[in-house]
C-alpha cells in the first residue's frame, strides 16, 4: 500500500545537490507525500531494515580487498553512517568521497513532499561497475526507506 505512494521524480529545483552535477553523472530521485522535516526522515531512511543491512554487510565483504569504506569517515554529525555536509530546514546533505566514487544523498522536504535524491559521480571503471552492481538494490532500499517515511508521516485526521 505505502510502496505505490514512492513515486520516482525530478531533483527538487532548490537542492543543493544541482550545485555537483556535471555531465556524466549519476542522478536519481524518488518522492513520497510527508510532513517530516529533513533530518527526522533522514534519519528514518538510514535506519535499515534487518534484509538492508545484510546486503551492506555483504557489500562490505565484496569490497573489503579494495579498500574501499564499510564505515564512512568520522565525523562529528552523521546520518546512520554517512556524514552530514549540509542541513537547513528544507534538506540534509549526506555522503563521503572514496577512492572509487564520490556520492551524495539528499533528503529534501518541499511542498508536502519529501524526496530522497542520490548522486553519483564515478572517477574510474571500478566506480562504474561498482555502481552497475548495486544500483537495483540502491532502488530496491530507497523505495522501501521512502515508503517507511510514509509510515511514519502524521496526516491530519479528516474533519
Amino acid at each position: 500500500m505505502f510502496k505505490s505512494l514512492v513515486i520516482r521524480s525530478a531533483l527538487p529545483t532548490s537542492s543543493l545537490l544541482h550545485n555537483r552535477l556535471k555531465s556524466g553523472d549519476f542522478l536519481d530521485c524518488f518522492s513520497v507525500p510527508s510532513d517530516l522535516p529533513p533530518r527526522q526522515a533522514a534519519e528514518i531512511i538510514t535506519a535499515f531494515p534487518s534484509w538492508a543491512i545484510a546486503l551492506v554487510r555483504l557489500r562490505g565483504l565484496l569490497v573489503a580487498p579494495f579498500g574501499l569504506s564499510n564505515t564512512g569517515p568520522d565525523a562529528a554529525d552523521k546520518v546512520g553512517i554517512f556524514p552530514v555536509e549540509h542541513e537547513d530546514e528544507t534538506e540534509v546533505i549526506a555522503g563521503f568521497n572514496d577512492r572509487h566514487l564520490d556520492f551524495r544523498v539528499s533528503v529534501h522536504s518541499e511542498g508536502g513532499r519529501i524526496s530522497l535524491a542520490t548522486w553519483v559521480h564515478r572517477h574510474n571503471l571500478g566506480g562504474r561497475l561498482y555502481l552497475a552492481a548495486i544500483l537495483p538494490f540502491h532502488i530496491l532500499i530507497a523505495r522501501n526507506a521512502l515508503a517507511r517515511v510514509s509510515r511514519a508521516t502524521r496526516w491530519p485526521e479528516p474533519a
